[in-house]
């Protein structure tokens, strides 16, 4: 590959560890140099992962510490499915490195397959298969319930969840949730019940779904007090992660009769060929196959081909499990404030001279009702830009700047002056403002010291402070003249203290250091920064 220069410039390389869907490595062919590692050992890989930019995997490979501490040009790993079990997270974050997965790209499949368990148990159609194929008809062995009119307690109601009621009502299903991070509207708007406790959930219940991530918090989420709560007659189907149940609990509650049946999916190790569970009466087991559809096994590969290709090509991943994500609604307003914020924050980092103990971060506009952690974490990326060892990015600047001892506090207000939205950052004495302009959503800055001053954040800006008196403009350009730099734009702001004023300008190239420091010597200028923004 090369530039319209001739310059030839290296692609990034992606290893393809497992198999996905055609359509996403073809989306890689066109873009970088690809690797498939099918057949790859654990040795292969350990011996050759320095060598590649990307990591797309699904849930065999495991991407250990040891595996990221010796992936030098690692920049993300793509999970091909939901959840991110198998990637030691906490070691990429700290490395900078990103990691995404396909989340929703199985929420059909998966919900289809709860909905498929829940009639198979309620029906016991395995066994009544299993027994006929063996030469046995035991009609009356193997009668069931109907599900019409019975009540399905859905634990956890994101996607999956709410695809799973919306399918149990067509069923003629009473449906009860319970998650605390749903808002009621939700709930109501799906024609769905609201339990207030987990308890108030399983007191209900004739049938269980449950819909948990795996985490710290939910690991045995659903043990010996959950099932106590539960009526005899009550099913539980989980084909969400397997260690959200407690097996044995579990186990106990079939035995005792504590419960009625279940459907299982997912187990706390995978893969399982042997468990206590195998062979109960009322228990119907699937080797995970929530996600095993041809359409969701190509959603997958498809989505995180796109989502590795967004991370090497330096665009938002918004299916990133450690930077925040940000919804679709949100990304008109936030997207376009991404790289003003972190030119603001290159900037300050200038100005402040490396006094960044501790940072106030304003937004204000429609800003001020978004998440905007993404924003902050762009203006700390910005800040740290070529202050710490490694790359620092929105991955790992938080981390970064938490392990240096920078704070900061955000403050928010949905009144903007003068502008739609406006983006501060004050540190040190020092203060900017920044917004972004036009179509193409220009960054601006809008003020700088406390006072008013209009232009462009261009990749090469300079900044003075000085006192207001005839000339020194005209001074600027001479010492910028005789350098041979050229100015594109200037501003100048007067305070409304007599004879204080900042201006701004933007040139065409870098500015040597000396040329910066022959104009702070200029009789009246206080100091004179001269700063590489990039593109």
């Amino acid at each position: 590959m090369t530039t319209d220069s001739g310059a030839s410039v290296q692609r990034a390389r992606v290893l393809v560890c497992e198999k996905i869907a055609d359509a996403g490595v073809a989306l890689h062919q066109e873009r970088f140099d690809v690797d498939l590692g099918l057949d790859w050992d654990l040795d292969t890989l350990m011996s050759r992962v320095a060598e590649y930019d990307a990591l797309v995997v699904r849930s065999a490979t495991k991407v250990t510490a040891e595996m990221i501490d010796g992936a030098e040009r690692l920049r993300v790993v793509g999970r091909a499915g939901t959840g991110v079990d198998n990637v030691d997270v906490a070691a990429a974050t700290r490395r900078g490195i990103v990691v995404c997965n396909a989340a929703g790209s199985n929420a059909i499949s998966a919900a289809e397959h709860a909905i498929a368990l829940l009639l198979a148990q309620a029906r016991n159609i395995p066994q009544a298969h299993s027994s006929l194929v063996q030469g046995r008809w035991e009609r009356s062995k193997y009668g069931g319930i109907e599900v019409t009119g019975k009540t399905l307690g859905v634990l956890g109601f994101g996607r999956i969840g709410q695809l799973v009621a919306e399918r149990a009502k067509g069923l003629g299903m009473h449906v009860v949730a319970y998650d605390p991070f749903v808002a009621e509207a939700r709930v109501r708007e799906l024609g769905v019940e609201r339990a207030e406790t987990p308890e108030e959930l399983y007191s209900q219940s004739d049938f269980l779904s449950l819909h948990l991530a795996s985490s710290p918090e939910t690991r045995g989420f659903v043990g010996r007090e959950a099932f106590a709560a539960m009526k005899p007659t009550a099913r539980i189907v989980n084909d969400a992660r397997g260690d959200i149940i407690d097996t044995e609990a579990l186990v106990e509650a079939l035995e005792t009769g504590r419960i009625a049946g279940a459907a299982i999916d997912v187990f706390p190790e995978e893969p399982t060929t042997e468990s206590p569970l195998f062979g109960l009466p009322g228990v119907v087991v699937t080797p995970h196959l929530g996600a095993s559809t041809s359409e969701a096994q190509d959603r997958a590969g498809l989505v995180v081909a796109e989502q590795v290709a967004a991370a090497l090509d330096g665009g938002l991943v918004t299916l990133a499990v450690n930077v925040p994500a940000i919804a679709p609604e949100a990304l008109d307003v936030l997207g376009p404030f991404l790289p003003l914020a972190g030119k603001v924050g290159r900037l300050i980092a200038a100005l402040a001279e490396g006094h960044l103990g501790e940072l106030e971060i304003s937004y204000e506009g429609q800003l001020a009702n978004l998440d905007t952690r993404l924003l902050t974490s762009s203006v700390l990326t910005g800040l740290l830009q070529g202050h710490v060892d490694g790359p620092v990015n929105l991955v790992n600047a938080t981390s970064l700047a938490e392990d240096r001892g920078i704070v900061w506090r955000e403050t928010s207000s949905p009144r903007a002056r003068d502008y739609t939205n406006r983006l501060s950052v004050r540190a040190n004495g020092v203060s900017l403002s920044g917004t972004t302009i036009g179509t193409t959503s220009r960054p601006r800055l809008v003020e700088a010291f406390d006072q008013e001053i209009e232009i462009e954040m261009a990749p090469h800006i300079g900044l003075f402070r000085y006192r207001d008196v005839p000339g020194q403009i005209g001074r600027v350009g001479s010492i910028l003249g005789e350098a041979n730099v050229n100015i594109g734009t200037a501003a100048v702001s007067r305070s409304s203290v007599e004879g204080d004023a900042v201006m701004g300008v933007t040139v065409d190239s870098p500015v040597p250091q000396a040329v910066a420091d022959r104009i702070a010597a200029l009789d009246g200028f206080a100091a004179a920064w001269f700063v590489d923004l990039g593109d």
